[in-house]
């Protein structure tokens, strides 16, 4: 175990410090093999893990080459200034509506893609509006936090949620069904606590009518009123997929490579462009880690954390979710929600999925909510950060943790009363 764990924090510290000219999936593919080499891991097992992570892996990338088609012909530049106009100069209105945009923004194109395509928008509008620095901070922070905090309504709203889903075999409505509420308490709780949390630094007036119309953003009207009517198809097809029990991955990446072609045709994208920049790199993060992972599955790290969940189900429903919920969050925010999520699955399956699903959906909000706690939490986090250093805006581990330790576990708190 203890190799195993050494193996397993070096190639996080890795990940996290990325040296110059080392990408995460590189570096997650560097602690695989060494975990392979010192003994931590065997071939079966990276076997394992590529069967248990292969349909979220390739669902993940087709999520995010949806986005940047779809960022490419401005449907999200689009809905960012319908939100800001909508909220007719009030600054309060702005941030709930943004949150809100948020919130959709993650459930339909996963935690990554908010961080990945609608952070910058939201920073150039911001500073378009000439808000204050502090304002900007607000703003920023708010639409970092519900990223996450929003990606629990559906399968494909986060790469937890695939993997732990296929883990289980859990259906794509039986998934939604179960996790309505909570998200949407979540949802609630991010708006009243963000806004409670920043009030004073909101401006109560901004001046809306400086933004562009929104149809003026619109780079293909065409494609534009196709991705309304495909993206409609596409919900169909995943119901479809459930009914029928097929892979997430057949509609996520061949929906998105579909649309890719379809926006070919009306010459909105080059299609070589969007394949290349697409984030190949999870790929092999997701691989990578897993195997790293694996290896304190094998040297009983698993069997350790099953312990701690049967001892919470031994004092009552109430606290074995509450208690499971709490333990994914701590845990993700110390050592990334990725490792977290299948650590926490193993050991969950090792307790007993029949009679305790809803330990399953506590740690999947855990996961999902727990990493806000601090800025290695989870790999949305760590995209959005590099995001908005490449734009010139650094935010420190100190200020990112004095909003994330107290908004976090409030949130985490009314979204887990929300299975009870």
């Amino acid at each position: 175990m203890v190799l195993a764990i050494l193996v397993f924090l070096t190639t996080l510290i890795f990940v996290i410090w990325q040296p110059k000219g080392l990408q995460i999936g590189t570096t997650a593919v560097i602690g695989a093999f060494v975990a392979l080499l010192v003994g931590v891991v065997n071939f079966g097992d990276v076997l394992s893990v590529i069967s248990i992570v292969w349909d979220a892996t390739l669902a993940f990338i087709g999520i995010i080459i949806l986005s940047m088609v779809l960022d490419a012909i401005g449907f999200f530049e689009w809905s960012a200034i319908k939100m800001a106009k909508l909220s007719g100069g009030s600054g309060n209105k702005m941030f709930v509506y943004i949150l809100l945009l948020g919130a959709v923004v993650s459930a339909f194109f996963a935690n990554d893609g908010a961080a990945l395509i609608l952070t910058p928008i939201l920073l150039a509008k911001m500073k378009y509006l000439k808000m204050k620095p502090l304002a900007i901070f607000a703003f920023l922070m708010a639409g970092g936090f519900i990223g996450d905090s929003a990606s629990n309504p559906l399968v494909i709203s986060n790469l937890t949620n695939i993997v732990t889903v296929g883990y289980f075999d859990i259906g794509f409505i039986e998934y939604a069904k179960n996790m309505f509420l909570p998200n949407l308490l979540a949802i609630f709780a991010s708006i009243v606590v963000l806004w409670v949390y920043f009030r004073k630094d909101i401006p109560l007036v901004v001046d809306v009518s400086t933004l562009p119309k929104p149809e003026s953003v619109i780079k293909n009207k065409t494609m534009f009123t196709i991705s309304w009517f495909f993206l409609a198809l596409l919900m169909v097809g995943y119901f479809i997929g459930d009914y029928y029990h097929l892979p997430i991955s057949l509609f996520a990446l061949g929906g998105a490579l579909l649309f890719l072609i379809i926006a070919n045709y009306y010459k909105a994208v080059k299609p070589l462009m969007i394949i290349k920049t697409a984030p190949w790199q999870v790929v092999w993060f997701s691989i990578g880690l897993y195997v790293v992972v694996y290896g304190l599955k094998n040297g009983g790290f698993t069997d350790i954390i099953a312990s701690w969940i049967m001892e919470l189900n031994t004092q009552g429903t109430t606290i074995a979710i509450i208690g499971t919920g709490f333990l994914s969050a701590v845990i993700s925010s110390i050592m990334n929600n990725m490792p977290t999520i299948m650590i926490m699955d193993i050991a969950i399956d090792k307790v007993g999925y029949i009679g305790h699903e809803a330990l399953v959906y506590a740690n999947i909000l855990g996961s999902n909510l727990g990493p806000k706690m601090t800025p290695i939490g989870s790999l949305a986090t760590l995209l959005w950060l590099h995001v908005l250093a490449q734009k010139g805006v650094k935010i420190g581990w100190g200020e990112y943790m004095k909003v994330g330790l107290v908004v976090t576990p409030i949130v985490l708190l009314v979204a887990l009363l929300g299975l009870i």
